[in-house]
């Protein structure tokens, strides 16, 4: 094995922190390839939700006794750090959601169904999540807007002078994938929103996997929308954002009704409540929404450049190893790229591969990983996906290239 390349990181002590990972698997030390579905949570994490349910567990806002106060106060102080996280301008401008398929709907179904009319263009990529696909395929067939893709070429790459190509007067909305969940490939947002703007249309960017990796700035992006999901950022699931420009988001209708999002009922009429509470209808998920911002202190403590640092030489490294085993093709091989890699092996079906890891207690994903137009695109069922996050080790990327020997083994 190669020497790892140097950073400030001490995996060893940081694997400590998850205990997810102390544990055998088919007899075998677990290692966790599947990072780019959900990465694990460090203790933490874990103990800000015990604390949280042990301490002072109690419905927001509305309550004026203790528990409520403190509970209320741990909630929005997560919103405030993920203002600080996404550099928005304004914490009004920070929605919580329960995922980054729920904030997708959310802008689908408010803005798009207040502002989009018959004939209006949605733009989006070959590369998407089909949390960002379907949505505005249901809004193309409810108010008769056309839907309009990016192609990407053979290296999984969007091919940018076709998207100038589909841009017009027409173009209301782009939304497109900061990351590929499925290629890696780091999509060039800025250029993309830039170019959106030029003709009119707002952009969301889907920021589900670049969160973790990438260094965020909406306002340098210029981002109209941009959604995440906590459990990609090592904090829990059921629990995700959206930001939005403050006076795109007072333009917008609720997306749901109840309570939290009103100011007043009566039978004849209601006042909807401000921002950023008239989107959040209901007794949130709180407990997730107060443990998501240690995991952003998590990180910030480890220090997102360095995580980078040890995830790409991850990438390299794995990359060299995995081109050694004949037979072995890598899709998706952008020139930008986080630590995900994609492949597929000769005469060898993708859940065969991961069905023989798993036994030698290797988790990896196999499928279309919810990209099935990409799939398509290349030609392929699916593939096999091996995606890092900051407790990996070279030492668990030379178990994922034996366990692919004994796969050829057993199955060619």
């Amino acid at each position: 094995m190669q020497s790892a390349i140097d950073t400030p990181l001490d995996i060893q002590k940081i694997r400590q922190d998850f205990p997810v990972l102390d544990q055998e698997v088919n007899g075998r030390p677990l290692v966790y390839f599947d990072n780019a579905a959900t990465n694990q949570k460090p203790l933490p994490v874990i103990h800000a939700l015990t604390r949280y349910y042990e301490g002072y567990n109690a419905n927001i806002h509305r309550g004026i006794h203790h528990l409520a106060e403190l509970a209320t106060a741990a909630f929005e102080a997560s919103r405030r750090a993920i203002q600080e996280f996404l550099n928005a301008k304004y914490w009004q401008e920070i929605i919580f959601t329960y995922g980054t398929t729920d904030g997708i709907n959310l802008v689908a179904q408010s803005y798009g169904r207040r502002f989009l009319t018959e004939g209006d263009e949605i733009i989006i990529s070959t590369m998407e999540h089909h949390s960002n696909i379907v949505p505005w395929q249901m809004l193309c067939e409810e108010k008769g807007c056309v839907l309009k893709v990016i192609p990407v070429d053979d290296n999984g790459e969007l091919l940018l002078d076709e998207y100038e190509k589909l841009l017009s007067e027409r173009t209301k909305l782009v939304a497109c994938v900061h990351v590929s969940n499925s290629l890696g490939t780091i999509n060039p947002v800025k250029t993309i929103i830039d170019k959106a703007h030029a003709v009119g249309a707002l952009v969301l960017i889907d920021g589900a996997q670049a969160s973790s990796h990438l260094d965020l700035d909406v306002q340098a992006l210029d981002a109209d929308f941009y959604v995440l999901s906590a459990h990609k950022l090592y904090g829990p699931t059921g629990m995700g954002v959206l930001y939005g420009k403050k006076e795109i988001l007072d333009s917008m209708p609720p997306y749901r009704g109840g309570g939290e999002m009103i100011k007043e009922v009566t039978f004849a009429k209601t006042t909807y409540n401000d921002l950023p509470y008239k989107f959040e209808a209901g007794t949130p998920n709180i407990a997730d929404v107060v443990a998501v911002k240690t995991a952003l202190e998590y990180m910030a403590n480890l220090g997102k450049e360095n995580i980078a640092t040890h995830e790409h030489d991850l990438l390299q490294y794995a990359t060299e190893q995995l081109t050694t085993l004949d037979g072995l093709r890598i899709i998706g091989q952008a020139k930008e790229k986080i630590g995900v890699i994609s492949f597929v092996m000769d005469g060898i079906h993708h859940q065969d591969i991961g069905v023989i890891l798993d036994q030698q207690g290797i988790a990896v994903r196999t499928g279309h990983h919810c990209t099935m137009p990409l799939m398509q695109r290349f030609g392929i069922a699916g593939t096999t996906r091996a995606s890092f996050a900051v407790y990996n080790t070279r030492d668990e990327v030379d178990r994922l290239i034996m366990g692919l020997r004994r796969v050829q083994k057993m199955m060619l």
